[in-house]
């Protein structure tokens, strides 16, 4: 692990107020202020959340852990929401959404992310072979409506699989700083405990807090977890009173379904709350019966309906849309639709021919349709 000192804060409140101001703002015309700020100082923005990268670990084979300190813009966030991270690669910024693990009441100041690796991963790649300390990155907001709310429920149930423990890490963690006393359930997946995230300090927690029950499952065979193979009905008799416990749940979709499924089986849905990070089985494109164009009004640019997304259309004409996860789920990449129909690909619904702002990423155009892009 490497690890870097806190940079000061390079502006002072006054200078920043004067930066701010519209004459600043008339003299750094067309770059602007953070354009030039950026060259003394790269975190530095008025606006934007940006963050140094301060330490790198790799916590199993195909993980990175990073440790962020952002800058003065950061407001913070609730323990199980998400932010979008940007980085460069190649010259072109890509962002992907990731939950911070850290607890709410963490006194270093850094953002923790965790990601891990796959086949497919372009940017979750990079983070592990390509970022080092030192590295400037982007940051939203905190972002999501999946967070333990304010009142604490009295009875937790956590569950997770693979990389999607970091929202209910950073639940647990929060909870346990706060002393919460009341029964909290963590209930993990993984393919085997050498891919197991967070796995000492899990131990630890469950070592040193009574009120905390830790349940790892293990796809393999004898992995030494409390419970063997995939999630189902008798796991849950693990956790006797599950049915008393707001439950909070992230992880693969298969591992997602079945717990939906079960909890709606058992009409508890609405004690059930998700967050999704990967993209739902998507409604596959007919892109040899795909017909007329793809109008991008704002750039005068015209294309051919290949039956792609509309994003990566886009990105086939040559133009760069915002976007950030690629699943419909940041809404990073939302666009105005002029005119025409698309078909969403996560469900198969069709639009209607008007005026939408749409998510370009999961939008494949019916026939020809305008974009204000």
């Amino acid at each position: 692990m490497s690890v870097t000192a806190p940079r000061s804060h390079f502006l002072a409140n006054g200078l920043r107020r004067a930066l701010g101001s519209r004459l600043a703002a008339t003299l750094a015309y067309p770059h602007g202020v953070d354009r030039y700020l950026e060259q003394f100082a790269p975190t530095e923005s008025l606006t934007e959340v940006r963050a140094d990268v301060v330490a790198v670990r790799h916590q199993t084979a195909d993980s990175v852990t990073l440790s962020l300190r952002p800058n003065r813009n950061w407001k913070g966030f609730r323990a199980g929401q998400y932010v979008r991270l940007t980085v460069e690669i190649d010259g072109r910024r890509r962002s992907r959404c990731y939950s911070p693990a850290q607890s709410v009441h963490a006194t270093d100041g850094l953002i923790e992310l965790t990601a891990k690796t796959h086949a497919a991963g372009f940017v979750s790649k990079h983070l592990k072979q390509g970022l080092t300390v030192g590295t400037v990155v982007g940051l939203s907001q905190a972002e999501g409506s999946f967070a333990l709310p304010d009142q604490r429920p009295a009875r937790v149930l956590l569950i997770s699989g693979g990389s999607g423990i970091t929202p209910v890490m950073s639940m647990l963690r929060t909870l346990t700083d706060e002393g919460h006393a009341g029964p909290i359930t963590f209930l993990h997946y993984a393919n085997t405990a050498q891919d197991q995230l967070y796995g000492a300090e899990l131990a630890a927690i469950a070592a040193r807090f009574p009120n905390v029950q830790l349940l790892r499952g293990y796809a393999e065979p004898n992995q030494d977890g409390e419970l063997e193979g995939l999630f189902c009905r008798a796991h849950l008799n693990a956790v006797p009173d599950f049915a008393d416990a707001e439950a909070f749940l992230c992880g693969p979709p298969g591992m997602m379904k079945a717990v939906q499924k079960l909890w709606a089986d058992e009409g508890l849905a609405e004690r059930l709350h998700v967050e999704h990070f990967a993209a739902a089985p998507a409604v596959l494109a007919d892109s040899v019966n795909a017909d007329g164009d793809v109008r991008f009004i704002r750039s005068e640019r015209l294309a051919k309906n290949s039956g792609a997304t509309l994003l990566d259309q886009a990105e086939a004409a040559g133009l760069k849309p915002e976007s950030g996860c690629r699943m419909g789920i940041c809404h990073a990449c939302t666009c105005r639709k002029a005119s025409g129909r698309v078909r969403d690909t996560r469900t198969g619904e069709i639009s209607d021919a008007g005026e939408a702002d749409i998510q370009i990423c999961v939008s494949v155009p019916v026939g020809t349709v305008t974009l204000d892009l």
